[in-house]
């Protein structure tokens, strides 16, 4: 496995004054829009589209009815330049391993489009922006709540976890948890136990969602050491597994309903989508259980279940007190 300081050398030496880059010794030319592109591209703009789904309904929700509109506009720039940044810091600190596995190695930093240093500046400036925009826009709160975020996905998460544990995801998946309370606290000004149900929906929703994508990506993360659960457990394994958050989660999305006295739209949302989503995540299991090919096994499908069931419930959370008042 390479280190940072071997990343960053050969990073350093591939940079010219000719505007290009490499991808595997192959030099290609860099345009302007290829920098632009490659700078966006640290943001990891799928990711924050899913913390931004499970930012906005929330605030519907907390606001029983539509927030106002600044609110909601200065929440999500806010969110959007904190979760850039975490990304950001983390494909700097993980560009040895991006380099050298087929899901990430067309990334801006395994192509050297974009040098460490700079990117590490773009990272932090972000998350200072992000930090000031919520403060001075949304409240203190949820700007210490998104600092609270982002320095647990870069230092605790991508830092410590991801390299040493199987159990990397799961608690450094309570990176992601933290847009339902940032969402409700924007509204609310504080915490209260409707969105920490809402954090822990998310908190067990992410090992199956994030071990259907290693399984298959399993052989990448063996490649680079990285103990991803797919890559020291057999495929069964990592379907029972599935299978048990998938249960705790769907449980924990209904029990919004007592706590947050929600009306009829949430809860049968709820029950509907966590029974396809245990469906599937059965199936799998089964197809786990006879063998370990991945074209039978087919992870990527309950994958993008994983994707559909969180953004569909989250539109429901947002549409309960719009159509229940």
């Amino acid at each position: 496995m390479t280190y940072l300081g071997q990343s960053a050398s050969s990073a350093a030496s591939s940079d010219d004054e000719g505007g290009s880059a490499r991808v595997s010794g192959v030099a290609e030319q860099v345009t302007v829009k290829d920098v632009v592109a490659a700078y966006v591209g640290l943001t990891k703009p799928r990711v924050i589209e899913l913390l931004l789904l499970t930012t906005v309904p929330v605030m519907f929700f907390a606001a029983r009815g539509v927030p106002p509109l600044g609110l909601v506009v200065a929440t999500v720039v806010g969110g959007t330049l904190s979760a850039g940044s975490a990304s950001a810091l983390n494909c700097v600190y993980d560009r040895d391993i991006d380099e050298q596995m087929r899901r990430t190695r067309r990334r801006a930093l395994p192509r050297h489009v974009v040098s460490p240093a700079s990117a590490l500046v773009f990272g932090l400036t972000l998350g200072v922006v992000s930090t000031v925009v919520l403060a001075l826009w949304v409240n203190p709160l949820s700007a210490v709540l998104s600092v609270v975020a982002n320095a647990f996905y870069v230092l605790v998460y991508t830092m410590v976890l991801k390299r040493r544990t199987t159990q990397n995801i799961v608690w450094g998946g309570l990176a992601g948890c933290f847009p339902a309370l940032i969402g409700w606290t924007a509204v609310t000004g504080e915490l209260a136990w409707t969105p920490v149900v809402l954090f822990l929906v998310v908190f067990f929703w992410t090992p199956p969602h994030t071990w259907a994508l290693a399984l298959r990506y399993r052989e990448d993360y063996a490649n680079v050491s990285v103990p991803m659960l797919p890559v020291v457990a057999p495929a069964h394994e990592v379907g029972r597994r599935i299978v048990l958050y998938s249960w705790v989660m769907v449980a924990t999305s209904l029990v919004l309903w007592p706590v947050a006295g929600t009306g009829p739209v949430y809860p049968v949302a709820a029950a509907v989508l966590g029974a396809v989503f245990l469906l599937e995540a059965h199936r799998m299991w089964a197809r786990a259980k006879t063998s370990e090919s991945l074209s039978v096994i087919a992870p990527m499908r309950l994958f993008h279940s994983s994707n559909l069931y969180l953004s569909l419930l989250f539109v429901a959370v947002a549409l309960d007190p719009l159509l229940t008042r």
